[in-house]
């Protein structure tokens, strides 16, 4: 795993104007300028901006206006196998296709125009030198140390030393954003791409002769060129050419026939001696020469002729070109498996979303239809309560106005009528009002208002989903809710006991669905500060398991609350009892079928047999005449056994056999 290291970078002004080019700030004349926004950059890269100085217009610190240094803080440099140098290289690049076929060969990528004076740099793409004289150099420190390798994998950072804090002014390239140190000579000492150059040319002459000048009076337009003196020449220097001594037995070829070369390049002069072609090469120094440089500067190097030594480095060169050519080959691979993985991936990402949508407006359907159905059974209900209430309504009010004509009825005859009258009506009267009175009537209404919708309880399945919420009419009674359970008030100290709380409603009905809240507490009467951990399971059919163990015996207090409020029977007392003891011996009939005969086997009822048998057997003395335990003597099965433990018993010697 690569590490991780924490970098300071410092971003000084750079060398003065005298000492180095002057970034050029005037917009190229071919075509627009690369323009770098390194505000935005060091966003980009995460890196904190302090210190003084004026920005240039491009929003960019300048290396000609900035009167103090800048200083990058609080940079993270994480996982950077492929190189360290492109750290401010993040945003800004060109297109990937301004630099792909026959145009990246002779067209600029900033200018888009041909080739002039193309300069070739570190990372082997070309760019005008007009066009990178137009870029704004930017000066960083480099802190890595001269053999720092820039592009190996988890390599570590060297100690800042204060006398390595050199400058280094460069640029980014504009195609790869890939950091260009600048030599000491600034744009205008990197390398001449003479190739683009030749490019250049042969696609000039594949035009008719558009663009090409004459190499000697630069104003005319080339009709020939001097094979001998690779120049290109109009039709007056090339009459001037002929009547020259010199160079009157030169081959002069039209620049017609020319079309069909592959190369057809201008000689290379020595940048030192201007009228001198380099045709030497220097070992020592690895570069060309001329002739004039074998006699100067480089005298007593070894030097040969380009035809001799291009073999050898040809040959080096192209063994480096073996070992990249695979590299292209795996990455092109990994590129195709990527397009292919990302084509699946588009591919299945489709289905799933298709699986999605068609899931989702299912379910959204099965829930409408759910929803729609939850609205009709309300609507049912509201009818089937409403006509109750209608229904009572009536025959409170028909009774209210019997009762009503009967009482008026009476009042009047009591107080106008005579004695006779009231005897002569008294039979009738009494009669009704007997018959009133004696009439069965419910002062509250048979139906209630409570309706209620449970959203978490499962309503069974829907077009094949699961739905939730159900309408439930029934309310919880806390005062008809009942327990029941054999173990309501008894339990055994370190064993479980149970109990099951009924929920009913007002009307004495199970609920018949769970999601009340019962809430159970068991205390001990003496720690009430203790309580004991209770288990509440929701059967969903109105019932709710309740289970709890107590640790130690005595009294313990259980309140059990619905809608916080107490059930029948709550609280109520549980008296917890030493945990039970189980039987060690056999519930049998007697010893001697027991132990299957043996003479040595006891028992707890103290039973012998004749013949020197020491337990009990049938008819015999002591046995009880009924089935007991071996261990203790009771009689009955399920029981708690009383022996007190030991081996001196009587029974000890029993074997435990099935009965």
């Amino acid at each position: 795993m690569p590490l991780t290291h924490s970098l300071t970078l410092f971003l000084f002004r750079g060398p003065s104007p005298e000492t180095a080019p002057p970034p050029a700030i005037a917009p190229p004349q071919r075509g627009p300028a690369k323009m770098w926004n390194f505000q935005s950059l060091l966003g980009a890269a995460g890196v904190t901006l302090e210190g003084g100085g004026a920005r240039s217009g491009h929003g960019r610190p300048s290396l000609t206006n900035c009167p103090g240094p800048f200083l990058i803080l609080s940079t993270n440099v994480g996982n950077m196998a492929e190189k360290r140098r492109p750290l401010l290289g993040f945003v800004g690049k060109l297109p990937s296709g301004t630099a792909a076929g026959n145009s990246g060969k002779t067209h600029c990528p900033l200018c888009r125009g041909l080739f002039e004076a193309p300069r070739l740099l570190p990372c082997l793409h070309t760019v005008c030198t007009t066009c990178l004289e137009q870029l704004e150099p930017f000066s960083v420190v480099d802190i890595r140390g001269g053999e720092s390798d820039t592009s190996s994998e988890g390599s570590v950072f060297r100690e800042l030393k204060p006398r390595a804090l050199q400058p280094q002014i460069g640029i980014l390239c504009p195609v790869c954003d890939a950091q260009v140190d600048l030599p000491v000579g600034g744009v205008k000492a990197l390398t001449m791409d003479h190739l683009a150059m030749n490019d250049v040319m042969l696609e000039s002459l594949r035009g008719e002769g558009q663009g090409l000048v004459c190499d000697l009076c630069s104003d005319r337009e080339v009709e020939k060129r001097c094979q001998t003196c690779k120049a290109n020449l109009c039709h007056f220097c090339c009459q001037a050419h002929r009547r020259q001594k010199k160079t009157t037995y030169h081959t002069m070829v039209d620049l017609k026939d020319l079309k069909g070369y592959s190369q057809i390049g201008k000689p290379i002069l020595c940048p030192a001696h201007p009228a001198e072609e380099l045709r030497l090469f220097c070992e020592l120094c690895d570069r060309p020469v001329c002739r004039d440089c074998v006699v100067g500067e480089h005298r007593e190097h070894p030097c040969d002729f380009t035809s001799n030594v291009i073999h050898k480095h040809g040959d080096s060169v192209r063994e480096l070109l073996r070992g990249t050519q695979p590299h292209m080959e795996a990455l092109e691979e990994a590129l195709a498996q990527i397009k292919g993985t990302n084509s699946a991936l588009q591919e299945r990402v489709k289905a799933v979303a298709t699986d999605i949508r068609t899931f989702s407006e299912g379910y959204i359907k099965a829930i409408e239809e759910h929803r729609d159905k939850l609205l009709k059974q309300l609507e049912d209900i509201r009818v089937q309560k409403e006509n109750s209430l209608q229904l009572h309504k009536a025959q409170l009010e028909q009774l209210l106005a019997d009762m009503r004509t009967g009482v008026e009825f009476t009042e009047h005859l009591l107080a106008s009528g005579s004695d006779l009258e009231i005897l002569i009506t008294k039979g009738v009267v009494v009669e009704r009002l007997t018959k009133l009175n004696k009439v069965e009537y419910s002062a509250h209404p048979g139906v209630n208002e409570k309706i209620a919708f449970s959203p978490k309880e499962k309503a069974g399945l829907c077009r094949g989903y699961e739905v939730y919420g159900a309408i439930n009419t029934k309310e919880v009674d806390p005062a008809k809710c009942v327990l029941q359970g054999e173990d309501l008030h008894r339990a055994r100290e370190k064993q479980p006991a149970s109990f099951t709380v009924l929920c009913k409603d007002a009307t004495g009905e199970s609920m018949g669905r769970g999601g009340d809240n019962v809430q159970v507490t068991v205390v001990p009467k003496d720690k009430k500060d203790s309580p004991v951990k209770t288990m509440v399971h929701d059967n969903k059919d109105g019932t709710y398991y309740v289970s709890y163990t107590p640790k130690e015996p005595g009294t313990y207090t259980v309140l059990v609350c619905v809608k916080e409020q107490h059930v029948q029977g709550s609280p109520f007392t549980v008296t917890v009892r030493k945990r039970h003891r189980s039987h060690p011996g056999v519930f049998h009939c007697c010893t001697f079928c027991s132990s299957g005969g043996q003479k040595t086997a006891r028992c707890a009822c103290g039973g012998t047999m004749p013949g020197g048998y020491l337990g009990c057997g049938h008819g015999h003395k002591g046995h009880p005449g009924r089935p007991h335990w071996s261990c203790c003597g009771k009689f009955t099965e399920k029981s708690e056994c009383t022996w007190a433990g030991g081996q001196s018993g009587p029974w000890s010697l029993l074997r435990t056999v099935a009965f």
